[in-house]
């Protein structure tokens, strides 16, 4: 078995993949806790393990671990976890045996993050073809690759609730609203929440209904839209532009390049 572990600025996602006869790994379990980087590699063993016996796995069973972070201060603690609990060491992604296989082509290669490169990485093997990526997570990334597998480039905006954050923090009187699909398509509100949730919520579709278009016009050819991320589900009830809604790719690109690494 392989345990995965994807580390956001919000979220670190663990996943528990299974290896068929092929080799090729799929997921049996996932896990999500809120991102801490003081979180120690104890701390992490004792939630961890827990959820291990739960699903009725013994940490002998686990043979490998990857990790991907944009966190570099969890890297230690992940370590940590591994070698003290588990006895290996693991694959971190983009790094040694786990090193990106595809070409990145942007003036700054290795400013690349890690989680970018899994969905890259895992779109590509998934769908094929041109591809235009958006990952809903802190910040909202959008992702250019084309057929041979390359990385062309992309855009990075703040993602809706960093968006949201910034509106009530800077204002004195505007409430906290949670982020949801408004009731109607109308873009004249009533009352302030409504209205700050339309300028939020259709502002955010807005913009990423224009990138798109922008993109595809930039690629030159037909490119399908692989959506990802928390949000992402949200959206597509608001805007027909994804192609694919695949909330998991990041996950799995951890388990293509572990694969990829054994080999």
């Amino acid at each position: 078995m392989l345990l995965a572990a994807d580390v956001g600025n919000t979220n670190v996602v663990f996943a528990l993949f299974e290896a068929d006869e092929n080799g090729d790994y799929t997921a049996r379990a996932r896990w999500r806790i809120a991102s801490d980087a003081r979180r120690t590699g104890d701390e992490y063993a004792v939630w961890l393990l827990q959820l291990l016996a739960v699903e009725g796995v013994q940490r002998e069973e686990i043979k490998q671990i990857i990790f991907a972070s944009v966190v570099p201060r969890a890297d230690h603690n992940l370590t940590v976890l591994s070698q003290k609990y588990f006895g290996i060491t693991p694959l971190v992604a983009g790094e040694g045996r786990a090193a990106w296989q595809f070409e990145i082509d942007v003036e700054q290669p290795s400013s690349l993050g890690a989680d970018r490169a899994l969905n890259i990485l895992a779109a590509h093997a998934k769908y094929g073809g041109d591809l235009i990526v958006i990952d809903f997570g802190t910040a909202t990334k959008f992702e250019a690759i084309d057929y041979n597998g390359t990385y062309k480039g992309g855009s990075i905006a703040p993602g809706i609730n960093l968006s949201l954050d910034a509106l009530v923090g800077k204002t004195a009187k505007l409430p906290r609203i949670a982020i949801r699909a408004p009731e109607s398509a109308s873009v004249i509100g009533r009352n302030t929440e409504e209205q700050m949730l339309i300028g939020v919520f259709w502002g955010y579709v807005a913009m990423m209904e224009g990138i798109v278009e922008r993109m595809k016009a930039e690629i030159g050819r037909p490119a399908k839209v692989v959506a990802t991320g928390g949000l992402a589900i949200l959206f597509d009830e608001a805007t027909d532009i994804f192609d694919e809604v695949d909330a998991d790719l990041t996950i799995e690109g951890l388990a293509i390049l572990a694969k990829q690494a054994e080999t």
